[in-house]
């Protein structure tokens, strides 16, 4: 996405991809509001809109051991945008394909692919194409290359790594028509996410402990598929699919944020330069944000030359909202990471004064669409652990719009000490 843009800003670009062919391995499916108006700014999501499946709402289902619903729950964006209230399902692969296919048609956009970065020397980039290493020189690179960075090594940066106590099994297979939105099922021990695609077909995300991946591949797919339709009787005559290993992905969760994103013309965006649990779905959506910000300073350094805008503005505007993204991501996976009926009761505890206090409840939605932060203060997280009482306000009385981002604050450089763009 960051070559499109600055392709269509009119500025030279050349990206260099690893994989030509489509890669089977799980990516980020799920765009949040932010990244769609990213998109729309671009005058790209109106094809991506065709090839995706909108998501309103998001169910959350508390069941005991007998599968019994003890709790249920809808979270939806309409309280947050009147122009794009919902998420959006698109296969990575199709997503990346298509924007690819629209920068290419820049005069100034190129591509190489498949090639690797090696390293750099002398302010060039030693890229190995085939079987040779070639040269690209260039006033800024951008990393982007995910977890394993050459560029982040470049940088001297060792991010620190933190482990979840879990894994997840992830796999897309065919789903019911009634099946329009995401829906999170959770027991005291068990954890299914079924989040709709297009063409009829759901990705499914089954939470296991860390290192029981070949225990489940011991018990074998029927005892899988078994848990799939034990959590969602709607399932069963789709779960048939689950009919081999190879279809079946294991994820991972693993978060990180580096000291510093970059230095003069070398720069980090996306998994090079921060991971998030996927909990939230906002990997992709933190990475689509990055680029967008890097995008709009490269323009406006490359327009005005002005030696006072840097790409250390990007960090200022982009740290300490991943930052917190991060830190709302892992409280609520510890909220699932320990799965016994005293978390549960805290997860459900936590989901009743959500649903009765307007502010708490706008709060989270509108951090987790992306368009906007407002923290979450002390008196929030007393108010969802049940310590004091919810605050029955009504939301036209909250005065929210402050906090949703906008030019100003997603492109400050432009306004700072009368530099304009």
């Amino acid at each position: 996405m960051l070559g499109y843009k600055l392709a269509q800003h009119g500025i030279k670009v050349c990206v260099i991809e690893q994989t030509a062919k489509q890669s089977h391995a799980y990516k980020g499916e799920l765009l949040q509001p932010k990244s769609l108006l990213i998109l729309r700014d671009l005058g790209l999501l109106s094809r991506i809109e065709r090839e995706g499946k909108k998501i309103y709402n998001i169910e959350f289902v508390e069941l005991d051991e007998h599968q019994e619903t003890l709790f249920n729950m809808n979270v939806s964006y309409d309280q947050l945008s009147p122009s794009i209230n919902y998420s959006l399902m698109i296969p990575h692969e199709k997503l990346k394909d298509y924007i690819r296919q629209e920068a290419m048609k820049f005069e100034n956009f190129f591509y190489i692919s498949p090639a690797r970065l090696q390293r750099y020397e002398h302010g060039k980039a030693i890229v190995k194409k085939e079987k040779e290493e070639v040269e690209i020189s260039a006033e800024y690179f951008i990393g982007a290359e995910g977890r394993k960075s050459p560029t982040r090594d470049e940088l001297g940066l060792k991010p620190k790594k933190y482990l979840y106590n879990h894994q997840f099994l992830t796999v897309t297979i065919p789903r019911p028509s009634e099946l329009t939105n995401g829906k999170i099922i959770t027991t005291p021990h068990k954890f299914l996410g079924l989040f709709p695609l297009p063409n009829q077909l759901v990705r499914t995300v089954f939470l296991i402990n860390r290192g029981e991946y070949p225990l489940y591949k011991e018990r074998g797919l029927d005892d899988l598929r078994d848990q799939y339709n034990e959590l969602a009787p709607e399932l069963k005559p789709y779960t048939p699919a689950l009919n081999s290993w190879s279809k079946i992905q294991l994820m991972d969760p693993i978060s990180y944020h580096v000291e510093k994103y970059g230095e003069e013309e070398l720069t980090l965006i996306g998994d090079a330069a921060h991971t998030v649990h996927p909990i939230a779905g906002q990997g992709m959506n933190l990475a689509m944000q990055d680029a967008d910000i890097v995008g709009e300073l490269l323009y406006s350094i490359f327009k005005s030359r002005d030696s006072q805008i840097t790409l250390k503005d990007y960090e200022k505007v982009r740290r300490e909202r991943n930052k917190y993204i991060l830190r709302m991501s892992k409280q609520s996976a510890y909220l699932y990471s320990f799965r016994n009926k005293y978390f549960q009761s805290l997860r459900i505890r936590g989901m009743k004064n959500l649903k009765r206090d307007p502010k708490l409840h706008f709060k989270q939605m509108l951090n987790i669409s992306g368009l906007g932060l407002w923290k979450l203060s002390f008196v929030d997280y007393l108010v969802q652990a049940g310590l004091i009482p919810a605050r029955e306000i009504p939301l036209s009385s909250i005065n929210g719009k402050r906090y949703f981002f906008n030019e100003k604050t997603d492109y400050p450089w432009k306004y700072e000490g009368g530099r304009s763009c």
